[in-house]
């Protein structure tokens, strides 16, 4: 706790997280005694990116009049960087609540259906809320889902490569750089499909999310970069139920929806998610099971989207795709197209 003891005006009480990039602490505003939550980079000589990509989270957020956003306090000039203090509403990460809750039912790696569809509403909720304030978060994941362990009351943080964009075009790049999580980016931003990045890429991300909530697994796995970007662009999961014979064949099919690889394939709407995980809910709820029913009855987008799927061309997308496998394995290939 060295690091940042030098703050002026708060109390450090403990340490949260400790990662590559940043540090994050417990503590108490000493004017007041009020309960904040202290993140810092762990760089003690930022690059220009880091001290931006800090600067517009605190930003992004501190514009967001949403209850399930942590609220961003203030931004402290802290060192050569900043100290973004926010509210501490006593949670945790996801990824460290699914280590380390004890369920009724199932081991600890993951929820039970009425656990997941309590905590699956209430993102699909903030995600609708991110949609109106025509916010792309870039970066769903566990690690960036706080959950009360008492109130099981969810709320996302981390915006520093959120966009206000409605969309934006990703470049490609080095997968070792790219922006996000890599074991939860959408096709798309991997920058590998000439297509733009909009609110459905968190969709995908969500569908992810949700696959490693229910099975204690992510869909793909790889120490390889290069791997998962091709998993992300060419491969399908394996599905929910035939990991866990227990999880519902539906619940399983809106997880494929959400990561289908195409962004015209997956819902388009968070309400239309919304939607079908309350049917699943209220069949829990009144028959201990969940039947199969049409999804997305609902999910209506009131956006006018022009689609960049390609029809008609599955022919050649298979021999991009290949080719593409191909060289991700370390075989040199030129391919020119035309028209």
């Amino acid at each position: 706790m060295d690091a940042i003891a030098n703050l002026s005006g708060y109390q450090i009480t403990e340490q949260l997280y400790g990662g590559t990039r940043t540090l994050v602490y417990r503590g108490i505003r000493t004017s007041d005694k009020y309960p904040v939550v202290i993140k810092i980079l762990r760089n003690e000589y930022p690059n220009f990116n880091e001290l931006v990509q800090f600067r517009n989270q605190y930003t992004i957020a501190k514009n967001l009049d949403i209850p399930s956003i942590i609220k961003p306090l203030t931004l402290e000039v802290y060192h050569n960087s900043y100290a973004l203090v926010m509210e501490d509403f006593g949670g945790i990460s996801l990824s460290t609540y699914l280590k380390t809750a004890t369920n009724e039912k199932q081991p600890s790696n993951f929820l039970s259906l009425k656990e997941f569809l309590n905590l699956a509403l209430q993102l699909a909720d903030i995600l609708d809320y991110l949609y109106q304030n025509r916010v792309i978060h870039k970066d769903i994941k566990p690690a960036n889902i706080l959950i009360n362990p008492e109130t099981k009351q969810v709320k996302l943080i981390d915006f520093s490569i959120a966009s206000l964009l409605p969309r934006e075009t990703q470049e490609i790049q080095n997968p070792n750089i790219l922006e996000g999580t890599l074991a939860y980016l959408s096709p798309e931003q991997t920058g590998r499909m000439n297509r733009g990045i909009d609110y459905r890429s968190d969709f995908y991300s969500l569908g992810v999310t949700f696959y490693e909530l229910l099975t204690g697994k992510l869909p793909f796995v790889s120490d390889d970069p290069m791997e998962l970007v091709h998993c992300h662009l060419a491969k399908q999961s394996i599905p929910l139920s035939q990991i866990n014979p227990e999880i519902p064949i539906i619940l399983s099919q809106i997880v494929i929806k959400l990561m289908a690889k195409n962004a015209e394939n997956r819902y388009q709407s968070a309400l239309g998610i919304k939607q079908d995980l309350e049917i699943c809910r209220a069949q829990l709820q009144k028959t201990g099971k969940i039947e199969p029913f049409e999804l997305g009855k609902r999910d209506i987008s009131d956006r006018f989207t022009i689609p960049e799927k390609l029809y008609g061309r599955e022919k050649e997308v298979a021999h991009l795709l290949a080719a593409f496998e191909r060289v991700s394995l370390g075989v040199t290939e030129m391919m020119l197209v035309a028209g």
